[in-house]
């Protein structure tokens, strides 16, 4: 479920509501948005809400033009995501670039992944790979857990 940024009581609202798998972080680069995903990481890291974090995606994190597909172009900064996960030791997802073929397969309801652009289409592949293994492990985990908790009652 997307969700806007910050840790608003939607956010609160929703982990107490609805069963959740675990919450990917979605930032851009820059540190304004940074900060708000450090908000977001310590929030759904906190024991009374026991969600587990999937990991961290980087949105927007550079400019491709068509004109030239082989130059990436960081506008909003380089790497803070990433840094951003490895501060924190949580999974990083991947680096979606800036590219006008998503905005505008996204205003007509055409999906990134059946458009021609082949680099939007690697890093979303990339991404939900990723996405895929740490929701395995995670699953994995609690599996896990709920095993040992059945052997100690």
């Amino acid at each position: 479920m997307d969700m806007p940024p910050g840790t608003g009581d939607i956010h609160l609202t929703l982990m107490q509501t609805v069963p959740v798998t675990g919450v990917i972080v979605v930032s851009t680069p820059q540190d304004v948005a940074l900060a708000d995903a450090k908000k977001a990481i310590a929030m759904f890291s906190q024991a009374q809400l026991k969600t587990p974090l999937i990991g961290l995606v980087e949105n927007m994190s550079y400019f491709v033009s068509e004109e030239a597909p082989q130059h990436k172009y960081y506008i909003f900064g380089k790497d803070g995501g990433k840094k951003l996960a490895e501060e924190y030791d949580i999974p990083f997802l991947g680096q979606i670039p800036l590219v006008q073929k998503i905005r505008e397969g996204g205003d007509e309801g055409r999906p990134v992944m059946v458009g021609e652009d082949a680099e939007a289409k690697r890093a979303f592949q990339d991404f939900a790979g990723i996405a895929a293994r740490s929701i395995a492990m995670i699953n994995a985990n609690i599996n896990t857990e709920k095993r040992a908790e059945l052997v100690v009652a």
